[in-house]
């Protein structure tokens, strides 16, 4: 009786240690697939930032030149409330 105790709690553990190698085996694949897609993510993220580097000098700028806009809108305003008697 203890000599088929053995032999089945032997096949028990070799049939776990097959499950876990073969789901070890099929998240290795998974996660290759993964590595694929961020690759290409990645690369992609490169392009956007190269193709918008220029956005930020572009948006000082804007910004600069809308200040000076501001400065000059602001008595004119005034003047318009005035001239219309507000």
């Amino acid at each position: 009786m203890n000599k088929l105790l053995v032999i089945l709690t032997v096949l028990e553990i070799a049939l776990l240690v097959a499950v876990l190698a073969i789901y070890l085996i099929a998240i290795g694949r998974r996660l290759g697939s993964i590595t694929k897609i961020l690759g290409k993510v990645a690369f992609g993220v490169r392009a956007v930032e190269t193709q918008t580097s220029s956005v930020g000098p572009s948006v000082t700028k804007l910004n600069t030149s809308l200040r000076e806009i501001e400065a000059a809108l602001g008595p004119l305003a005034e003047k318009a409330k005035r001239a219309t008697g507000g």
